[in-house]
């Protein structure tokens, strides 16, 4: 059922749903999963939920998130309230300036799909005593999942794409924030992404073993090929978080997130796509917009290039379309399209944005 439809009807299905849910037939849909690429080529699975279980997964969560956000430690950044990527980036630059340079980068293999279930649920009921409310997270983790014309009931994990996830997520990494609390250690986690800084190789070495026998004890596993521990003031030593590398007293855009904004672009800039220019200007600007917003400390070298990218990819589809052949590098096709041609057209450029947000200051 679409959101149209619902809203619709809403009075009338969301009474059968109060129903259901006080008489205890509610079940939930088949959650549908879906593709999105990652950077590195592969793709994560994604489930999606029907409207209505989004409505009670939404209901279950403004019920026990606060109780669980009284118990959940600083060094948790990930889908919380009035907490996000910047604050976590902001506390491993002061960590690393305070001298913990020794780093454990550690990588969660698949944890999303991977959650204990019955070992989560304990977890959840330490807080919440209502077996009511108890009984609907269950019936959620045990979710049917449709793949295209298959179907299974998963024994482990909760469904990225799900309103309750993020929640659940943090719930069962909440024991691994209070251990290495405990142990005095620095840790900055964002949802299953967490790096954790030291004044030393022995305490780091400390820590890893901490995570180690957490993961094991925890029904989890970490990636063997994407756990790292290194002194990240040395060349070659450094990490990646959160779509920045950290290395050497520096911190900027990794590559990836890099090829990932322009693989996008390649996609809306396509010389065989229909659309008039000011069109596909539109399309890219919230996507640029959002970018720049997140990355604002990048080096301009790095917006030049990416604003050069986008200018020349705009200039080989009007090249095209006038049924002219080349790449649009040449002098001559710069100065029959000019950066001033995109800028009356209202293209985002970041390195002005860039100089307009130093200016401000």
């Amino acid at each position: 059922m679409s959101v149209e439809r619902f809203e619709e009807q809403s009075g009338k299905y969301l009474s059968e749903l109060h129903e259901s849910l006080k008489d205890g037939t509610y079940r939930p849909d088949a959650v549908k999963r879906v593709y999105i690429p990652k950077s590195d080529g592969k793709q994560r699975p994604l489930g999606i939920p029907t409207v209505k279980d989004r409505i009670v997964q939404g209901a279950v969560k403004l019920v026990i998130e606060p109780i669980f956000e009284k118990e959940f430690l600083p060094m948790s950044y990930g889908f919380r309230p009035g907490r996000g990527c910047k604050d976590a980036l902001r506390e491993v630059d002061g960590q690393i300036k305070a001298g913990n340079t020794w780093v454990v980068d550690a990588d969660l293999k698949s944890y999303f799909d991977t959650i204990p279930h019955e070992l989560l649920m304990e977890q959840v009921g330490q807080r919440i005593s209502d077996g009511e409310l108890l009984d609907v997270i269950r019936l959620f983790l045990k979710q049917e999942v449709m793949d295209g014309m298959e179907s299974w009931t998963p024994t482990g994990g909760t469904p990225q794409g799900a309103v309750l996830s993020p929640l659940l997520a943090n719930i069962y990494l909440h024991p691994l924030d209070r251990l290495i609390t405990e142990a005095g250690m620095k840790m900055v986690r964002y949802a299953d992404d967490f790096v954790i800084l030291c004044e030393n190789e022995e305490r780091a070495q400390e820590a890893l073993k901490h995570v180690r026998e957490w993961t094991v004890a925890n029904g989890l596993t970490l990636h063997p090929d994407k756990t790292h521990l290194g002194d990240c003031s040395q060349r070659g030593r450094g990490f990646e978080f959160l779509g920045y590398r950290f290395e050497a007293g520096r911190r900027w855009i990794r590559r990836k997130s890099i090829k990932a904004l322009r693989d996008k672009i390649r996609d809306k800039t396509w010389r065989a796509r229909s659309g008039s220019m000011g069109l596909i200007i539109e399309e890219l600007n919230p996507m640029l917009k959002g970018w720049f917003n997140y990355f604002k400390h990048a080096h301009r070298t790095e917006y030049k290039s990416i604003d050069g990218f986008i200018r020349r990819r705009l200039r080989a589809l009007l090249l095209r379309r006038n049924k002219r052949k080349g790449l649009g590098k040449t002098i001559k096709t710069h100065k029959r399209w000019p950066n001033a041609y995109f800028a009356k057209l209202g293209l985002f450029t970041m390195h002005e944005a860039r100089v307009s947000a130093c200016q401000s200051r």
